[in-house]
């Protein structure tokens, strides 16, 4: 006859806090992990560093305007400028918050626990959004309280917030997009280079497919090229938003065709958010 002993162990009499409470912790875990908090000083190098780069061109810029006058970036231009260094940063970013998961097998565990199968990917792309978005916003947020505080009477502090307001969102613009993207091809390669190699390939692959185009087509074929490319895309809606940059030849800028380049980008979030919930739907179960 079997005996049941009891060797101590307590039932569980706290708050039961459920899956709201699940979803917020993977965003924070998200979130640390994108800077490695809580893990070796390896992991922290690569995000720290793209990170201490945009701060340091932010802090250039406010400098050399506060002193002199002259603009080297506006906030429109930052995230331009700052493009390829938010794509290493996605890159490098995306499979740490999902691969890394793919590969330790640990998918059935999370799922096990008040969670739907779509609040993990949700979850780890907000922190993937937030991570892209705070290294474009705190850099451009210094140029901001520079030009703002450094200006005469509150006129001038007016006059920032109204060029400051668009710059952010164009900066969201480009987090939601490249973050997008990342998090949608790592989640299909669970070893964290090779997803890594693959993010970037994306993006360096279809650049040339714009120059081709622009080079190779009429001048309506020139101003649609730009669709070919996730860069170049963002690129598009902002000359819709803010015009064609100072310098860029006519043949460059996308025409009259702005509200089709911001169409594409909202139905290329889209998609890559439906791929990314259809794939959480089907693996590890």
């Amino acid at each position: 006859m079997s005996v049941i002993h009891d060797i101590g162990y307590r039932r569980y009499q706290g708050p039961r806090l459920g899956r709201g409470a699940v979803f917020a912790a993977l965003y924070v875990h998200g979130m640390r992990a994108a800077f490695g908090l809580g893990r070796t000083f390896k992991a922290k190098i690569f995000p720290w560093s793209v990170a201490g780069i945009m701060l340091v061109v932010g802090v250039v810029a406010a400098a050399v305007k506060s002193q002199t006058g002259m603009e080297l970036l506006t906030y429109e231009t930052f995230p331009d400028q700052m493009s390829m260094l938010l794509i290493l940063f996605c890159a490098v970013v995306a499979p740490e918050l999902v691969s890394r998961d793919l590969r330790s097998g640990v998918l059935p565990l999370y799922f096990s626990r008040p969670l739907s199968r779509a609040d993990y990917p949700l979850a780890k792309l907000g922190a993937m959004i937030s991570s892209a978005f705070a290294v474009l916003a705190v850099p451009m947020l210094i140029m901001f309280l520079t030009a703002a505080f450094s200006g005469d009477g509150m006129g001038a502090v007016w006059d920032e917030t109204v060029a400051f307001a668009p710059g952010l969102a164009y900066a969201l613009l480009f987090a939601l997009v490249y973050s997008s993207i990342a998090l949608l091809v790592s989640s299909f390669v669970s070893r964290r280079a090779v997803a890594a190699g693959a993010t970037v390939a994306v993006f360096l692959v279809t650049a040339p497919v714009v120059g081709v185009l622009a080079f190779s087509t009429t001048q309506t074929g020139q101003q649609l090229s730009q669709l070919a490319s996730p860069s170049t895309l963002v690129g598009g809606v902002g000359q819709w938003f803010f015009g064609r940059p100072e310098g860029m030849p006519e043949e460059f800028g996308i025409g009259s065709f702005g509200p089709l380049y911001g169409a594409v980008t909202l139905a290329l979030l889209a998609l890559c958010v439906s791929l990314l919930l259809v794939r959480y739907r089907k693996v590890a179960s």
